[in-house]
């Protein structure tokens, strides 16, 4: 297995930092400009996938690739959603670990073993059906963080509330690694206290918190950034 270099993110995940990843609603450079110059710690962008809550179409990497150069160019920690029933080659993970991006998401069901090979840190999401008995297996990937994309697609926007929260503690309690939950609920600044609370180590902003704008972008992220730096 390879070693995964500590960078300022995962330092940020371990120390308690809170950092805010904001994963973009569409591949547009101006979009992660915007969320940058909010305050976002990290950008989490996607290959292969179709992303539900928005209805987009995120293609292969050879597609994607033209705005990931542009994307290392801002210098902020990258992170990518790896995929679905496709996900990148060897090879292509190479390239994004020299473009720069330092870790991979993708629902643990759809983990490839070659994924693990390569030098960006995995990060697997739990899903909403998944079990401890796949928690147990994310524990036993060296140097893995997790997701926990663990809100039932029909509850997708709704405010976050005790059954939500009770459910992060209960994954953070049993993981004992950083946490990153993403905002299937439509996240606000006041529940910034409360998911640090249930250990989470930082907050996924999506398309259901940010819209799809670049000025709805800068409405939504700024306020959680100094929420989450309180």
């Amino acid at each position: 297995m390879p070693t995964y270099p500590e960078t300022k993110l995962t330092r940020a995940l371990r120390g308690g930092e809170f950092p805010v990843i904001v994963s973009l609603a569409r591949h547009d450079i101006d979009l992660a400009k915007a969320a940058s110059g909010a305050g976002a710690f990290a950008i989490k962008v996607h290959l292969n996938a179709y992303h539900r809550a928005t209805g987009t179409t995120f293609g292969s990497f050879a597609e994607e690739r033209p705005f990931y150069e542009k994307l290392a160019t801002l210098g902020v920690p990258l992170l990518v959603m790896a995929g679905q029933e496709k996900v990148p080659s060897a090879e292509e993970m190479d390239a994004l670990a020299d473009l720069g991006f330092e870790g991979f998401n993708i629902y643990f069901s759809d983990m490839q073993p070659h994924l693990l090979q390569s030098r960006l840190r995995p990060m697997p999401a739990l899903g909403e059906k998944s079990t401890d008995k796949d928690l147990k297996k994310i524990l036993q990937i060296p140097g893995a963080m997790m997701e926990a994309s663990v809100a039932a697609f029909a509850d997708y926007g709704k405010p976050l509330n005790e059954t939500d929260l009770a459910r992060y503690g209960d994954i953070t309690t049993k993981a004992g690694i950083p946490v990153i939950a993403p905002s299937q609920k439509r996240f606000v600044p006041d529940d910034m206290p409360k998911l640090k609370a249930a250990g989470i180590a930082a907050p996924l902003l999506g398309v259901i918190v940010t819209g799809t704008t670049t000025e709805s972008m800068e409405a939504a992220v700024r306020p959680i950034v100094e929420s989450a730096r309180t």
